[in-house]
C-alpha cells in the first residue's frame, strides 16, 4: 500500500495541475500561449497516466487508471495543495506552474536513480517535458515581474497567494519517508536547496524579492485539502460519474 499511495501522490499532482491548466484552453492571452499551456496540460496528464497505470497494477483488484482518476473522493487524493489552487489571472497561473515545475525538475532528475526501475523510466521520459515547462513558466515570471506596473503588481499578488503552499513540497509524507529507506522514493527534503537556488535566480531576473523560506501550509499529501479541490473534481469527474463505465 505504501508504494501505491506514493504513486497516487505523484499522479494526483500531475493530474490536478494538468486539469487546472486545461481550464485556460481557449482563454489564453494570445493563441500561441494558449496552445503552449494546453500542451503543458497534456504533458502533465500523460505523466499522471503513467503513474496511475503503475498504481493500478500495485493495487490489483478492480483498480484501473480511470477509476483512480475519476472515482476517488476528495479526501483520497494525495496531491499537494499548491497544484489545486485556483488559476486566478495569467500571473498566478504561470507562477504556480513555475514553482511546481522547478520542484518537478529536481524530483524527476533525482528519480532517475530510484531503486524502482519503472519509476526511473517514467522520470527519464518526463524530465524532458518538465525542462520545457520550467523554461516557459520562468520566462513568464520574468516578463511579468519585470514588466509594467500592472503586470508586476499582478505577479506580486500571485506570490502572496501561492508562496505559503510551497513548503509542503519538501515535507515528506509518511509513505514517502518509508520508501526513502529502500531507495524507491526521492528524499524531497534534499530538493529544497536546489529548488530555492533556481527560484532565486529567476526572481532576481524578474526583480522580485524571494521570501526567506517556503511557507508551511500542508495537508494535501495526506488528504486534507482546500475547498478548491472539491469543485475541481466535480468538473473533472462529472462525465464518469454521470455515465458510469463510459470509455473513450
Amino acid at each position: 500500500m505504501t508504494l501505491s499511495t506514493y504513486l497516487l501522490h505523484l499522479a494526483d499532482d500531475a493530474l490536478v495541475l494538468g486539469h487546472r491548466n486545461s481550464e485556460w484552453c481557449g482563454h489564453g492571452p494570445v493563441l500561441e500561449q494558449d496552445i503552449a499551456l494546453t500542451n503543458i496540460s497534456l504533458d502533465l496528464i500523460g505523466q499522471a497516466r503513467l503513474f496511475y497505470q503503475y498504481a493500478a497494477e500495485a493495487l490489483a483488484g478492480d483498480a484501473t487508471e480511470d477509476s483512480l482518476a475519476y472515482l476517488r473522493d476528495v479526501y483520497e487524493y494525495r496531491n499537494c495543495l499548491l497544484v489545486e489552487q485556483p488559476n486566478g489571472d495569467w500571473a498566478q497561473t504561470t507562477l504556480r506552474q513555475f514553482l511546481f515545475s522547478a520542484y518537478q525538475y529536481e524530483l524527476y532528475k533525482n528519480m532517475r536513480h530510484s531503486a524502482d526501475e519503472r519509476l526511473r523510466a517514467i522520470a527519464e521520459r518526463s524530465l524532458k517535458e518538465v525542462t520545457y515547462h520550467l523554461r516557459w513558466s520562468g520566462e513568464w515570471v520574468v516578463r511579468l515581474g519585470d514588466g509594467t506596473e500592472e503586470s508586476r503588481g499582478r505577479m506580486l499578488n500571485a506570490l502572496d497567494a501561492l508562496w505559503m503552499f510551497t513548503g509542503e513540497l519538501f515535507r515528506p509524507a509518511p509513505y514517502e519517508s518509508v520508501l526513502e529507506t529502500t531507495g524507491v522514493s526521492v528524499p524531497v527534503g534534499d530538493l529544497e536547496t536546489p529548488w530555492m537556488e533556481h527560484v532565486r535566480k529567476v526572481f532576481s531576473q524578474a526583480n522580485l524579492q524571494t521570501p526567506i523560506a517556503p511557507g508551511h501550509q500542508t495537508g494535501g499529501k495526506t488528504g486534507a485539502h482546500s475547498e478548491h479541490l472539491g469543485y475541481l473534481l466535480a468538473d473533472l469527474q462529472f462525465m464518469q460519474r454521470a455515465y458510469p463505465g463510459s470509455t473513450w
